[in-house]
């Protein structure tokens, strides 16, 4: 009985545990204020626009760009009860969808705090997860927004094809040309490419430092006067370019030595190797056996026939006694091993000198910049914001976005994380998709057909759509390409022309048929074998190697 009321207890007390695993928080709007913050409600379709705009494909003509469907739905694996997320449905395919700021957004005296979740849900190795900051003036243009849309700070995660980054750019404006220039960070950290939300994070302060942050971790901090290329303020002088280097300048530092002669003993005919006529055979050596010996585990195909096929005879493989053996068959004295020939010396050079007439590397003398500028606080010098928006690439499907959070205030955004982030990283895991869903990238020691395969197929992919953006993000992908094919051409122009130049092989045109008539007997000569065939005649010799 007292068995009985343990087990109970037991029952019981896993019930209680398994309920209390399987409860989840429930989703609850964050009361947290800023210039813009979205966690995709029910009304969410108010705010944000996809785009429908269209542009000119490489080969002309226009045609809808952003195919990519957007939805908002729950996570694959769900951590808060009706926490929904914007969501890029389509596989290789151009997403882009946009939502404009009730206020425009000037960060040239308070912070600029940017913090976004992305979640590679089916993992993958080539698609974005970047926000555009689009400059103030675009809000009347939602369906018409795209690649050439103005913004002024991209901020993300990119999983490129190679060279995967986290991006961070801004758009600075020359004051002389009035020419936008963008300015990449050129340390950029790496992103976390797991089935799992990542939170990213970035702060502008006034002051010109930045700093960017992976789930709540500094990855990279300093200054946008010092860490971005191209710098900000172009140098004050550059190179004169109608500067030449004369004619007479020697930048030969050396030079060999014309005092210099070869030693008269120094031999330049002596070999590097020579035979070591003192070898002697090995013991052990195994004179009567030969190298290879028929397959014992070989038998003759029971549809062999010998009076057609020939005789059968088995394959050959490697004599097992001579692997264990120095060698095997006639070991002959005239084949000597080889040895380094103490006498060689190679070819003589004259040992290398200061050249007396050397002036030190060339280079233009130094003018002043026509274009110099000194901009010492660029964040005061960028536009302000007016909206933001996703427009990206993607060979994966199924990449979520959620709980954006665009203001002035870096404690706020951790509290918002804390209401979000924090409570998913506890208890997420990654989802569990199907094989052939789930992208997996093969390194080349791993399985070099596996990854070569893959790579060609998302360079074809990528062609397909576009062809400029196929070479930029896959160079390695189309050189290899190009030149495999242009081998092949070059190998089948060779054979061409080596065929064509033989001589044509001599036929018979009188005939039909290889039948003789009773009036062909008659005149009939002995026939010509084609060059390279063979006899009719030698009918009884025909042999088949196998079947």
């Amino acid at each position: 009985m007292r068995s009985v009321a343990l087990s109970v207890v037991a029952l019981a007390a896993t019930g209680a545990l398994a309920q209390a695993e399987e409860a989840k928080p429930t989703f609850t709007p964050t009361e947290i204020k800023a210039p813009f913050i979205e966690q995709f409600t029910e009304d969410w379709s108010n705010r944000w626009t996809p785009s429908e705009a269209t542009k000119k494909t490489p080969v002309g003509g226009e045609t809808f760009s952003y195919v990519g469907e957007w939805k908002v739905e729950d996570p694959l694996v769900q951590q808060i009860e009706g926490d929904l997320g914007l969501v890029a449905k389509s596989k290789a395919a151009h997403h882009a969808i946009s939502a404009p700021f009730a206020k425009p957004v000037d960060f040239k005296e308070k912070p600029l705090v940017v913090q976004y979740e992305v979640k590679y849900q089916k993992g993958g190795n080539c698609g974005g997860g970047y926000l555009k900051l689009l400059e103030d003036g675009f809000q009347t243009s939602g369906k018409e927004f795209s690649d050439t849309t103005p913004w002024v700070v991209m901020f993300g995660p990119d999983l490129t094809c190679p060279g995967t980054k986290i991006h961070f750019i801004f758009r600075h404006r020359n004051p002389i040309t009035g020419e936008v220039e963008e300015k990449h960070l050129k340390s950029s950290p790496k992103p976390s490419i797991e089935k799992l939300a990542g939170l990213y994070t970035l702060i502008v302060k006034p002051d010109n430092t930045y700093e960017v942050l992976i789930n709540g971790e500094s990855l990279s901090s300093g200054s946008l006067l010092e860490d971005f290329d191209p710098a900000v303020n172009p140098p004050a002088e550059i190179d004169d370019s109608e500067d030449k280097k004369p004619e007479d300048w020697v930048d030969t530092q050396k030079i060999a030595d014309p005092d210099a002669t070869k030693p008269e003993d120094w031999n330049e005919e002596a070999p590097y190797e020579i035979s070591d006529e003192e070898a002697e055979k090995p013991e052990g050596w195994l004179d009567d056996e030969p190298s290879v010996v028929p397959d014992p585990d070989a038998e003759k195909p029971e549809e062999w026939d010998d009076e057609e096929d020939g005789d059968w005879i088995a394959p050959t493989v490697a004599n097992p006694k001579c692997l264990e053996a120095p060698g095997c068959g006639e070991w002959k004295r005239q084949v000597f091993p080889m040895k380094a020939n103490p006498e060689y010396k190679g070819k003589w050079y004259a040992p290398m000198i200061d050249n007396p007439e050397y002036k030190g590397p060339w280079a233009p003398r130094k003018i002043a910049n026509p274009n110099f500028f000194e901009d010492l606080n660029p964040v005061k010098s960028l536009s302000k914001i007016g909206g933001v928006g996703i427009e990206l690439w993607t060979m994966t499907e199924d990449i979520l976005f959620d709980n954006i959070y665009v203001g002035h205030s870096v404690e706020d955004a951790k509290s918002f994380a804390s209401e979000t982030y924090d409570i998913k990283k506890k208890h997420e895991t990654p989802a569990k998709v199907d094989e052939d869903d789930e992208e997996t990238e093969e390194t080349f020691a791993e399985d070099p057909i596996a990854f070569i395969r893959n790579k060609v197929f998302l360079f074809i992919e990528i062609l397909k759509i576009d062809p400029m953006l196929a070479f930029k993000t896959q160079p390695e992908t189309g050189v290899a390409l190009v030149t495999g094919l242009l081998t092949l051409f070059g190998m089948l122009g060779v054979i061409t022309g080596v065929l064509g130049s033989q001589q044509k092989p001599i036929t018979k045109s009188t005939k039909k048929t290889d039948v003789p008539t009773p009036d062909s007997k008659k005149n009939e000569a002995a026939p010509v074998a084609p060059a390279g065939g063979e006899k009719e005649k030698d009918e009884g010799l025909k042999k088949r190697s196998g079947k």
